[in-house]
């Protein structure tokens, strides 16, 4: 799938491509983060995430939205370039972006199989597990224990 066809900014467009692989049989994978800074734990969590299934979809926080949880600092790599990184590595699939606190509301539209989250959580804290849960989706912790991020990244290479 050339990458150009993996972003998809409508949710509408996004939720009708989904539901045509679903009735493939097709197993949907979603996950969803900043990805401000592209690092080892994002690939080793994406890796993880596709293994569980045969299509991952990859929601980003908006511009907006990252400004909003981590500052005005706040992203180093703008939207449309995360998506188009993210769009180019083998084990994505489809790339989106929302601007909610939380991706509940996409959740409730695509339906995914799993909602794959990283090793800062637990199957208990995910915030969207109850919307996971009403529509008998599961969830999956994945990846290696959150010891690199993006944030620490940057404060390093301000500290240089």
């Amino acid at each position: 799938m050339p990458a150009k066809n993996k972003i998809i900014k409508d949710h509408e467009e996004l939720a009708r491509r989904i539901n045509e692989l679903k009735k493939k049989g097709l197993r949907i994978v979603f996950t969803n983060g900043g990805f401000n800074l592209l690092h080892v734990g994002h690939i080793r969590s994406l890796r993880d995430a596709k293994r569980r299934g045969d299509i991952l979809v990859v929601a980003i926080n908006s511009d907006k939205s990252l400004q909003g949880n981590k500052g005005i600092d706040y992203p180093v790599i703008s939207e449309d370039e995360r998506m188009e990184i993210l769009s180019e590595l083998e084990s994505v699939d489809f790339v989106t972006v929302f601007s909610e606190p939380t991706v509940d509301t996409l959740l409730k539209k695509i339906k995914p199989h799993i909602h794959a989250k990283g090793t800062d959580y637990t199957i208990e804290t995910v915030p969207e597990r109850e919307t996971v849960l009403s529509y008998g989706g599961e969830i999956a912790i994945v990846g290696d224990p959150k010891t690199h991020s993006s944030s620490w990244i940057i404060e390093r290479i301000k500290n240089l």
